[in-house]
């Protein structure tokens, strides 16, 4: 294995050691999702001052400065390079069909597209999928684990965390360029990502419980993507009662 890869890996292991421990209960228990909620509150409210004071003005101040053309040829050049992460993990988790139209469309946008900047795939029915390490360990058998709050990134599951961990191992927007414009890269795609979520902020300062709204909606959206659009009613994470009885 190589030192880049362990780095990596080794961590990512921890992690899903951590989520089966986390998640161990007695017989019959169900599992708690959140049982960090006291330190990830705590890192909710850090990141969220760090969204309203430099994240989201920067985005909206990208949004005034770029074209909308320019906008949507850097989300599409900036998708393709992390499309490799989607390809290996169909193939691991069986998907061979998937796979092949995946791989033939990053080929395509890469090279016809003039290296994803445009997305002939679609045109000609390779539509993009969304897969990742952590459905990958779901699919597998391994345990999602607890919710976390990332300072800076925001919400993951144990899974999910571990899962990008070893992700960017495959992906071309870390393991391209290097130095400097590793970082000027990095720092676009951040500020991309942030620009494709403009209005969702409004939509979860009016929740009742900002930090609840965006839990659930993670665990949620984590699940319809490890059952591909089909999870179990009985494993969604919704909120209740108890939920706000603990404020």
């Amino acid at each position: 294995m190589s030192p880049a890869l362990r780095t990596c890996v080794l961590p990512a292991v921890a992690l899903l050691a951590l989520a089966g421990c986390a998640t161990t209960g007695g017989a019959g228990a169900e599992p708690n999702p959140d049982p960090f909620e006291p330190a990830n509150r705590a890192i909710y409210k850090l990141n969220d001052l760090g969204d309203r004071y430099i994240a989201e003005p920067l985005a909206r101040g990208y949004e005034k400065a770029t074209p909308r053309a320019f906008r949507i040829g850097a989300n599409n050049f900036l998708g393709n390079l992390r499309y490799p992460i989607t390809i290996v993990n169909a193939f691991l988790q069986g998907k061979v069909r998937q796979g092949g139209a995946d791989l033939a469309r990053f080929v395509m946008n890469s090279t016809v597209g003039l290296g994803g900047l445009f997305d002939p795939a679609s045109d000609v029915g390779l539509r993009a999928n969304d897969e990742d390490f952590g459905q990958t360990f779901a699919v597998w058998g391994l345990p999602q684990g607890p919710y976390l709050m990332v300072p800076v990134f925001g919400p993951y599951t144990v899974g999910s965390a571990a899962g990008d961990l070893v992700g960017t191992q495959f992906s071309l927007l870390v393991q391209g360029p290097e130095d400097e414009a590793a970082i000027a890269l990095w720092v676009w795609y951040l500020v991309q990502e942030r620009y494709n979520l403009l209005g969702a902020e409004e939509e979860v300062r009016r929740a009742f419980d900002p930090y609840i709204f965006v839990r659930d909606a993670y665990l949620q959206n984590r699940l319809y993507k490890i059952h591909d659009g089909n999870p179990p009613e009985d494993d969604l994470y919704l909120e209740d009662e108890e939920d706000f009885g603990e404020q």
